[in-house]
């Protein structure tokens, strides 16, 4: 079974582009992009790991992360934080919630696809 990948980003042109590396890769990838939808939608249906933009309508991603880390059986979930706001509170921030990888945009593909594969490596 392939690992599955949920996106969780308001840019269609980055989800495309995540979409596109993370398929050729041989990972099962579903997007969200609106940020009152991604806990009901990891609860629903548990991804393998999740991309998680900070800036999302609706919910940020930092609550989302807290959610997330709050509830018991997804708190363990691989989450990767990505924004366009790479400062250094964002990635403090995002430390303290529990995140495994921050990544500012633009980022590379090739890292993108290292860490989710890393942080799926026992999925």
């Amino acid at each position: 079974m392939a690992t599955k990948v949920l996106i969780a980003e308001d840019e269609k042109n980055i989800v495309e582009s995540l979409s596109f590396i993370l398929k050729r890769e041989g990972y099962e990838v579903s997007a969200i992009f609106d940020g009152a939808e991604v806990i009901d939608a990891v609860t629903a249906s548990p991804p393998d790991i999740v991309i998680l933009d900070v800036m999302l309508p609706q919910t940020n991603g930092f609550e989302i992360l807290k959610q997330l880390r709050g509830t018991p059986q997804i708190a363990g979930l691989p989450v990767i934080v990505i924004t366009a706001k790479g400062q250094a509170q964002d990635r403090a921030t995002a430390a303290n919630l529990g995140a495994d990888v921050f990544m500012s945009k633009p980022f590379s593909n090739k890292d993108i696809v290292a860490e989710v594969k890393r942080l799926t490596a026992s999925a």
